[in-house]
């Protein structure tokens, strides 16, 4: 696939650049203080961590279904500091990582994986909708959003709201990520289109379903694209930071293409042996965004062997308690099914939740 158009900060081997001019004549930077620059590598760190946690519960039967970030934490950590704390986020089902930077307890999504609830989280709250599992349907609720910020005069300030709407390279085939395009342009919307570029389409290669880098498109809709390395952090967040402020400031949407890989399969039922070859998983192994932020901190002497000790053993702890939370979750009775529909109740929910009562009941005798 052709890299053209990549903005990085942070190379593989931990080597930086202050700033780099990216093709949209942008300058990117960061500046941030060694706690932060640590704090991002805590950050992916726990998140990897909690991570691997839902893939081993899910092995273990304790969840139905998990959708692993693992290999994808810089770009959804860099992105998801980069947002302001009054803009919001509209994730699919795999943003663990901007959940966890949008302070929300890393169990919320668990519950949901188990059946137990639907999130559970208040997205006015944290700024965070709910997971969304139809495949592009959040751009279309971004998009309504954003539109929505436009028209209670909540832009053109610095201080201002942006929208920010994850979706994946399988989702940019979606109609409906295609017609949030065409709305937010229009309709000139202050949102960033996240799009998380890493490689396959469940087992569809990116090169199956576009002939042009993805943040090319974004010209066919009137705004523009820019493509970061999504396993640099600080590009990550650079460059979503300039688009977020980009959108805030009245300018527009923009389409970001993280241009990262997913290490491990699309969900927990999927076989990525059956598609892809053990020496492409390897080549992207030598790009891990973890290893070379480590690489970094070492090389400008920011954190040496007893941060990294402690990381790990504050990461170990937060999975073991996330795991303990996980199995002492309630079963939930199946007529819970009709609580939370209506907030205030109604009549037809209330006569079918007596006719499931009744069916159920009929199996006792």
């Amino acid at each position: 696939m052709d890299q053209r158009g990549f903005v990085q900060l942070l190379d593989p081997e931990g080597d930086h650049v202050d700033s780099v001019t990216g093709p949209d004549g942008v300058t990117y930077s960061v500046g941030f203080t060694d706690d932060e620059y640590r704090g991002l590598y805590q950050d992916m760190v726990t998140v990897r961590r909690l991570d691997a946690e839902g893939v081993a519960l899910q092995r273990q039967g304790e969840l139905g279904l998990w959708a692993s970030l693992l290999g994808q934490e810089a770009a959804q950590v860099g992105s998801g500091r980069a947002l302001r704390p009054q803009d919001m986020a509209f994730p699919t089902y795999r943003e663990h990582g901007v959940l966890y930077c949008r302070g929300i307890d890393p169990i919320m999504p668990f519950g949901l994986f188990r059946g137990v609830d639907q999130g559970g989280w208040d997205p006015n709250e944290f700024k965070f909708n709910q997971y969304t599992i139809v495949i592009g349907a959040q751009t279309l609720h971004a998009t309504g959003y954003a539109m929505g910020v436009t028209m209670e005069g909540r832009t053109g300030t610095p201080d201002g709201e942006a929208v920010i709407a994850y979706f994946g390279d399988g989702a940019s085939s979606q109609g409906e990520v295609n017609e949030s395009f065409v709305w937010s342009g229009v309709f000139n919307a202050p949102i960033v289109f996240f799009c998380q570029n890493n490689q396959y389409a469940i087992s569809a290669a990116a090169e199956r379903q576009t002939r042009v880098p993805l943040y090319q498109r974004a010209g066919g809709y009137g705004f523009p694209g820019v493509r970061v390395d999504g396993n640099d952090v600080l590009a990550s967040y650079a460059v979503t930071r300039a688009a977020l402020d980009h959108a805030r400031g009245g300018q527009g949407p923009i389409l970001i293409e993280a241009y990262t890989y997913r290490m491990g399969a699309h969900t927990s039922s999927d076989d990525p042996t059956r598609y892809r070859i053990a020496s492409e998983v390897e080549a992207w192994k030598a790009k891990d965004p973890i290893s070379r932020l480590k690489a970094f901190l070492v090389k400008q002497r920011i954190a040496g062997d007893d941060f990294f000790a402690q990381v790990e053993d504050d990461a170990k702890k937060a999975a073991l308690d996330l795991r303990e939370r996980v199995l002492a979750m309630p079963d939930p009775q199946p007529v819970e099914l009709f609580d939370n529909v209506y907030p205030t109740g109604s009549p037809d929910l209330d006569a079918q939740r007596r006719r499931f009562r009744d069916y159920r009941a009929s199996f006792d005798d």
